[in-house]
């Protein structure tokens, strides 16, 4: 894989995290993720690796091309509603270069 920008590094973190959240408390998975979460995580990871605008893109939401597939985007909607707020606890350094890229990029 060619050398991925920093931004980009941080938003896989990122997703990589949120999802983990979201499936350990709403599926009970213990340190791997059950199949659908997974089937979500390489699906984000891959619309990430794809995304046009790599270090300058902006939140999702704010982003003018929506990439994801409507069911995946609903899916990644309901991870990120539930693991936004508790990531200021679990990952505060992750939260905080979430928000700030996202004032940056939109």
């Amino acid at each position: 894989m060619p050398d991925v920008p920093a931004g980009m590094r941080t938003q896989r973190r990122t997703i990589a995290s949120m999802i983990r959240i979201f499936c350990r408390r709403r599926h009970g998975s213990g340190t791997d993720l059950c199949p659908a979460c997974s089937e979500l995580l390489e699906y984000a990871l891959e619309r990430l690796e794809r995304c046009p605008f790599q270090e300058g893109k902006p939140w999702c939401s704010r982003c003018p091309v929506h990439c994801y597939r409507p069911d995946m985007r609903r899916r990644i909607g309901e991870v990120m509603r539930y693991a936004g707020p508790r990531m200021l606890y679990r990952r505060p350094f992750l939260a905080l270069a979430h928000y700030l890229a996202g004032r940056r990029g939109g």
